[in-house]
């Protein structure tokens, strides 16, 4: 049987109307710019009445978006802009009698409105992109029982079930299996990292080839994905001290135009004996020609399509006054644990003395150390489980002094483990020239104390980065000096900075003497940009000109940093700063490029040698031509 339903018009697809939508801009200027090609073929074959009838319908389609935005802008602000300018300006040719170069003229700046959208967009579609690649869903394991839970339903400690192919769907620890994991979407690194127990995972990421269970470690609004996505929406909203300038500028500027064009209008009359239409005509061109619209367009979509880049690459700018101000530094300070080293030292060479047994020393170095989360305690600890040390051992009152060492009573006996300074002047004493050896091979010395008598010394040694030595090297070649922060003796920091081609070190310095030193260091080079990844490091970065905190660091020091570098690779640091250099000088161009159109059809206008659809190519194009200059950094 045949109903109703089989005679219902297809339904017209979503997926049209969303690109109707995000297009609109540049389907108004092109239809705009349609209606003046067929108003030029028609002109003098229709009616008068008819002729202007499609130049207005031209004039309305393709100004209306830029009118409104101008008339909002205004009353909000209170500030005449560029927009209220050119539809002036347009008006004004049609008052005149020139309503195809009326039309142009906002078909052209509707074009050049409609690629600046198009900037403003992609920036938008890259976090749209991260936000879509963000599950929604995950799988919950319970004992025997699994069930897909919404991913804000998951707590701290819930155990997930991730299988191949799959997107992770919240940051956690891998407590069963081993896989490929894509970290692209984090990292901007292509080449898949192996993941095995005990590994973290983060939101976001791709499980390649193998099925993972993995406990999660932080909520999904806390996860690094999410921060991500906050940083990168902030650095759009906040713009660069150049953009807020042009932005100050361009009401003053306005100004001073519309005033200048009014006694255009008729001093040219009584001054050079013009006729009023050659004088209404000049004033009607300088009114289009003086828009500063390329000026006001030469840093917005550069700084956008840069922070785009960057964020596509792994490096995440906050704001554009950081990328702005990046090539600029004259010195970079770096903390050398997690930053230079890769942040996971391990036991070298143990020395006890030999009227201890060493499982006894080694017992209770391991009972103080377990309290600790401090990378060498843990490295020690692991040292210790290694051997099978036991730890028969009561403790009490145990204290850490920050960055120096700890002490405990055990046995009724005091004990310290720390620094050879903490533990005292003698520390370097303690069998013969043996530290002194160790400190020369850039190795960090622990030093055991039993009542104030040195009984035992443990070396570590933290490997530098993979792509240490070539960052620093980069970092040279561009004439920017590198100062290594570090809290290891003079002997071990000196050997770590020779080996790493670093130009200058600070060695023995506490947490709270950063801070003290960057504020030195400013005062020398001006602009300093610090690296760092802990959560001591977070007062230093926040002093610096620019602080660049690594992405596997401390929450601390993500939120106080100017920049994360979410791949930990100081060479991400030279691509920033290549990148920063390039925005720059793309935003240089694009100012003296604007200012030149500006003056050159200023002058050429007062010699009455620059007609008007001359003097809207000129204006337009200029602005279209620095718009897409910026865009070129999208694809660097």
């Amino acid at each position: 049987m045949i109903t109703k339903n089989d005679f219902q018009l297809p339904k017209f697809p979503i997926i049209y109307i969303k690109l109707l939508s995000k297009h609109s801009e540049l389907i108004a200027a092109i239809l705009s710019g349609v209606l003046i090609l067929i108003a030029w073929i028609l002109e003098g074959k229709i009616h008068d009445t008819s002729w202007v009838a499609l130049n207005l319908t031209a004039f309305t389609i393709g100004g209306f978006a830029k009118a409104k935005e101008g008339l909002e802008d205004t009353i909000v602000n209170k500030q005449l802009n560029v927009e209220l300018l050119m539809i002036f300006a347009a008006i004004g040719s049609a008052s005149i009698g020139y309503w195809t170069e009326g039309a142009i003229l906002i078909f052209i700046f509707a074009l050049s409105g409609a690629l600046e959208t198009y900037t403003i967009n992609k920036s938008e579609r890259e976090i749209s992109s991260l936000m879509n690649l963000q599950p929604e869903k995950a799988l919950r394991v319970s004992g025997q029982k699994e069930a897909w839970v919404d991913v804000t339903s998951l707590i701290i400690g819930d155990r997930i079930l991730i299988k191949a192919g799959e997107r992770v769907p919240a940051d956690g620890i891998i407590t069963k299996g081993s896989s490929s994991i894509d970290e692209s979407a984090i990292t901007g690194e292509s080449i898949p990292v192996e993941k095995n127990k005990h590994d973290e995972v983060f939101a976001g990421t791709v499980n390649i080839n193998g099925s993972l269970t993995a406990e999660i470690t932080k909520l999904s609004s806390e996860s690094l994905f999410q921060k991500i996505i906050n940083l990168v929406q902030t650095a759009q909203s906040e713009k660069s001290p150049s953009q807020l300038f042009i932005e100050r500028f361009e009401s003053s500027y306005v100004k001073i135009v519309l005033i200048t064009v009014g006694l255009m209008m008729f001093l040219p009359h009584f001054l050079f004996g013009w006729s009023w239409t050659d004088t209404i005509y000049r004033a009607m061109i300088l009114l289009v020609v003086a828009s500063p619209c390329a000026l006001v367009a030469s840093i917005m979509p550069a700084t956008l399509s840069a922070i785009s880049n960057g964020a596509k690459n792994g490096v995440l700018f906050k704001g554009g006054v950081h990328i702005e101000n990046l090539s600029n530094i004259k010195a970079i300070a770096l903390d050398k644990t997690g930053t230079l080293t890769i942040g996971k030292p391990e036991v070298t060479d143990t020395y006890i003395h030999p009227d201890h047994h060493e499982s006894d020393i080694l017992g209770v170095v391991r009972v103080m150390e377990k309290e600790s989360n401090h990378p060498l305690a843990q490295a020690i600890v692991k040292f210790c489980n290694e051997k099978n040390i036991k730890e028969p051992f009561e403790i009490n009152e145990m204290k850490d002094v920050s960055g120096k060492g700890i002490t405990a009573i055990i046995n009724d006996e005091d004990w310290k483990i720390g620094k050879a300074d903490f533990i005292g002047e003698h520390a370097y004493q303690f069998a013969g020239n043996l530290p002194s050896q160790l400190a020369r091979e850039a190795k960090t010395l622990v030093f055991i104390a039993k009542k104030n008598e040195v009984v035992g010394l443990i070396a570590l040694k933290d490997s530098l980065r993979e792509d240490t030595i070539e960052a620093i090297k980069t970092l040279n070649n561009y004439g920017i000096h590198t100062i290594m922060l570090s809290g290891d003796n003079s002997d071990t920091a000196k050997a770590i900075a020779k080996e790493a081609n670093i130009d200058h070190y600070i060695a023995n310095c506490m947490p709270e003497d950063k801070v003290t030193h960057i504020k030195e260091l400013r005062k020398k080079y001006q602009n300093v940009a610090m690296v760092g990844d802990g959560i001591n490091d977070a007062p230093a970065l926040a002093t610096a000109n620019i602080g660049i905190a690594m992405g596997a660091g401390s929450d601390v020091a993500l939120e106080t940093a100017d920049i994360v570098l979410m791949k930990n690779k100081l060479t991400k640091i030279a691509n920033a700063i290549k990148l920063s250099t390039k925005m720059n000088k793309i935003v240089k161009y694009n100012i003296i490029f604007s200012i030149s159109v500006i003056a050159v059809l200023i002058a050429t206008n007062f010699i009455q040698v620059l007609d008007l659809p001359l003097g809207v190519i000129g204006h337009e194009g200029s602005t279209i031509l620095v718009i897409l200059n910026s865009l070129r950094l999208l694809k660097s």
